[in-house]
């Protein structure tokens, strides 16, 4: 193994890196670690015989047939246990809607158009900072073996050594520093920037002012002008209505007009087919018997019939008379 230390100091304002590099190296030849003395004292190997053979002992957490973990959830089934069908076609069935969902993603995924005659796609890296890519990956073989039970020592601590010289002066009182007369550029920044910033804030709180005046203005003239289109909105919606009225009135007007007419038309045609109309009904009426002169009428019913009767009778009493007569003549 071998390791290097990078030091780095900082001496007077200037930086000076140093680099002390210690070379070192460690082998040992490899063994197994000793067995440990049980807490009675006594090596394990005690009772072992002679002739036995030395077991190799690996790590139980690898081993496939240890359960890690908790194994309460664990659901074990025993070996002479029969699976369930049931859970068998469920687990079936959720199988085939997995793979189902699967290709259906599959199909419905926006696929990459294929590449134009000449050119093909290539995979290319679309993050902020490209890396190499390799399929070699990078290995390093690290050996370290250390002593039986034997606790690592305190690191020392590192103390660089040292190189260049001492060197020493002394700096009498307003050699390098007056505070009266290096203050004055600092104090005329200070007070230059405090009225520049005063006068800023000044002449921003005119701007606000002009600019609520400004703002007001605007809104007054705003509200007159709404003010205005509202009125007008208004006249108009009142000379629609107007105008609606009238259209409904002469819509009205006309309709009545057209109904008149109509009404007209029809007692003319109906006066012009009722003129012929009105006596040839009458005369078939009357020919018929319906219309009659109530006198004549009881003439032709009662005293005609009555006097043919009382005609009939007298020419029947004469008739016999005669006939009588004449049988009394023979």
């Amino acid at each position: 193994m071998i390791g290097a230390i990078s030091i780095q100091l900082q001496i007077s304002g200037s930086s000076v890196q140093t680099t002390v590099r210690m070379c070192y190296h460690f082998s040992r030849p490899k063994r197994l670690p000793q067995m440990r003395r049980n807490w009675l004292g006594c090596s394990p190997t005690r009772f072992k015989p002679k002739n036995a053979v030395p077991r190799h002992y690996g790590n139980i957490m690898y081993d496939r047939r240890v359960v890690r973990g908790n194994t309460y959830a664990k659901h074990i089934l025993p070996t002479t246990a029969q699976p369930d069908p049931a859970e068998i076609r469920r687990q079936q069935a959720n199988r085939r809607r997995a793979i189902a969902r699967k290709q259906a993603r599959e199909q419905f995924r926006p696929n990459t158009p294929e590449a134009l005659e000449g050119r093909k796609h290539t995979d290319v890296q679309t993050e902020l900072y490209l890396e190499e890519l390799s399929n070699i990956i990078a290995t390093m073989d690290i050996e370290c073996q250390t002593d039986p039970f034997l606790d690592r020592p305190a690191t020392p601590l590192f103390i660089p050594a040292k190189s260049g010289k001492d060197v020493e002066t002394q700096i009498e009182e307003g050699e390098l520093f007056d505070f009266d007369i290096e203050v004055q550029p600092v104090l005329e920044v200070l007070v230059g920037k405090t009225i520049e910033q005063s006068l800023l804030e000044v002449m921003e709180e005119e701007e606000l002012a002009c600019l609520k005046a400004q703002q007001r203005a605007f809104e007054e003239l705003r509200n007159n002008e709404l003010a205005e289109v509202q009125r007008l909105q208004e006249m108009e919606r009142r000379h629609n209505e107007e105008k609606e009225r009238r259209i409904a009135q002469q819509r009205e007007v006309l309709r009545k007009e057209k109904e008149i007419a109509e009404k007209i038309a029809a007692r003319a045609y109906t006066q012009q087919y009722l003129a012929g109309l009105l006596p040839a009904v009458f005369t078939s009426l009357r020919r018929h018997g319906y219309f009659y002169n109530p006198v004549e009428k009881d003439i032709e019913t009662n005293f005609f019939p009555w006097l043919m009767d009382e005609v009939n009778n007298r020419v029947e009493r004469r008739y016999t008379a005669r006939e009588i007569l004449d049988s009394k003549r023979h």
